[in-house]
């Protein structure tokens, strides 16, 4: 597997793109249990499936494109609103950049990377490693790059983290990825409670580190990426539980700005894992 991505690497994005819309259609077209949780998934946020039928495409696009971002040469990418992440460095704190499932989420860090990591030092990223050795060696090397500082899910990552922010580095963060059992919240996310790690809202209260919202849409014809930068709509309560509301509550604000290229397929709502790691706990 390892030599079918390094092959894939080397495709030109538009590519990737064309082929990840047709695989992207097949898995909905397959799987009726993947298809019925998209739709359910979107009406709950009040879309009709004619509003975020691109989504079904841009899923396909997100599995298509990781093997030229993660082994292949860079893609270009632009940023919008750079001045709100020039002040967020100036408050010299740290910066906590959080994204849903939206876009090339995995651009967002290296985008980051790229504009900002030789004046500011590394953005540390948390992945949770694959079950498969040859996948997880994989997104180990791609993910630690230059700029780029990956950790797993683990209590010596989020220290890692932690320590980031403290440096007033970065940080990244998928804060609506459901978190094993015990190491979250039940918070409302269109309306319906949702896992929900608490993790994004301890490391902003324990460090005082500035969160910013960031998405990375695609741009058509595989011409490359944009990311967007923006603060919080309010400041984070020092109540934990009221934290993590806001914190969803921001999510789908960012969602609703590009409804169709969110991953409407994933299992927002299901239930926890009871083995995963340790990770939040007194972090």
């Amino acid at each position: 597997m390892p030599v079918v991505f390094r092959f894939f690497s080397r495709f030109p994005l538009w590519l990737l793109h064309a082929l990840g819309f047709v695989l992207g259609w097949v898995a909905f077209a397959a799987s009726g249990i993947y298809r019925r949780r998209f739709l359910a998934n979107a009406a709950l946020a009040g879309y009709s499936f004619a509003q975020v039928r691109a989504a079904v495409g841009h899923a396909g696009r997100m599995v298509a494109e990781l093997p030229r971002l993660w082994l292949g040469a860079p893609v270009p990418v632009r940023v919008v609103n750079e001045p709100c992440v020039e002040a967020a460095w100036e408050a010299g704190r740290g910066i906590i950049f959080l994204t849903p499932h939206l876009g090339c989420f995995e651009m967002s860090a290296q985008a980051v990377a790229q504009r900002w990591s030789q004046q500011r030092g590394p953005i540390t990223v948390l992945y949770r490693p694959a079950r498969q050795a040859w996948l997880a060696k994989v997104m180990e090397t791609a993910r630690n790059r230059p700029g780029m500082q990956a950790v797993p899910t683990t209590l010596a990552g989020v220290r890692q983290m932690i320590k980031a922010l403290r440096r007033g580095e970065a940080v990244g963060l998928l804060p609506d990825q459901v978190p094993p059992e015990g190491l979250g919240m039940w918070s409302p996310v269109f309306g319906k409670d949702a896992y929900t790690m608490t993790l994004a809202a301890r490391l902003a209260l324990q460090t005082g580190a500035t969160v910013l919202l960031v998405r990375c849409e695609r741009e058509s014809a595989g011409r490359g990426f944009v990311m967007y930068a923006e603060p919080l709509p309010q400041p984070l309560s020092t109540d934990l539980e009221t934290a993590v509301r806001q914190i969803n509550e921001a999510m789908e604000h960012v969602i609703r700005q590009c409804p169709g290229q969110y991953l409407w397929g994933y299992g927002r709502y299901k239930q926890p894992r009871a083995d995963g790691p340790a990770t939040e706990g007194n972090a």
